[in-house]
C-alpha cells in the first residue's frame, strides 16, 4: 500500500466529482477535467472525501495507488484554484507578446519564434519579459512552460535566456591550478 494513496482527498464545496469506470470526472468553478485511473485502482466518494483503493493485495499496485491519488488530487486542486507557472526572459532585445492564441518571441534568432497556445491554457505577458502560464491541468501548464523555456535555454555564463521565475543558474566549478 502506498502512503500517499491512503490519504483521502478533500472535495471542497462547489466541486462535483463523478466516479466512472477507469476515470474520475471533476467539475468546479474554473472548469472540468477527466482523469484516467490506472487499472487495479478504484475511487469511492464518501461524503466530502474521495478515497483511492486497490482492487487486490498485489504489492505492485502500490505505485499506481499513489499515482492515481496524486493525479485526482491535482485535478481537484486545478478546478478550484488552478495552476500557474511564471517565466522571465533575460537578454538584450529578448521579449514576448501575445497575439490572439499565439505568443510571438524575439529571442535573438534571425526570425521571431511563434508558439500556439493550447486549449485550456492562458498566457499573460507583463512588461514584455515576464510571462505567466495558467490553467486547470497541472501537467499541461508545466509542459507549456517547459516548451517555452526550451525555446532559449538559460545560459549560466551570459545569464541570457528564458527561465522560471526564481530559478538560480549555477556555473560549473573551474579548474584548479595545482
Amino acid at each position: 500500500m502506498s502512503r500517499i494513496g491512503k490519504k483521502p482527498i478533500a472535495v471542497p464545496k462547489g466541486v462535483k466529482v463523478t466516479v466512472a469506470d477507469g476515470a474520475v470526472e471533476v467539475q468546479g468553478p474554473k472548469g472540468s477535467l477527466r482523469q484516467a485511473v490506472p487499472p487495479g485502482v478504484r475511487f469511492e466518494l464518501e461524503g466530502a472525501e474521495l478515497r483511492a483503493q486497490t482492487t487486490s493485495d498485489d504489492p505492485e499496485l502500490g505505485k499506481f495507488h499513489g499515482l492515481a491519488r496524486s493525479l485526482v488530487a491535482n485535478a481537484v486542486a486545478g478546478v478550484t484554484e488552478g495552476f500557474k507557472k511564471e517565466l522571465d526572459i533575460f537578454g538584450v532585445g529578448y521579449r514576448a507578446e501575445v497575439k490572439g492564441r499565439q505568443v510571438h518571441f524575439a529571442l535573438g534568432y534571425s526570425h521571431p519564434v511563434v508558439v500556439d497556445i493550447p486549449q485550456g491554457i492562458e498566457v499573460a505577458v507583463e512588461k514584455q519579459t515576464h510571462l505567466t502560464v495558467t490553467g486547470v491541468d497541472r501537467q499541461l501548464v508545466g509542459q507549456v512552460a517547459a516548451n517555452i523555456r526550451g525555446l532559449r535555454r538559460p545560459d549560466p555564463y551570459k545569464q541570457k535566456g528564458v527561465r522560471y521565475a526564481g530559478e538560480v543558474l549555477k556555473k560549473k566549478a573551474g579548474k584548479t591550478g595545482a
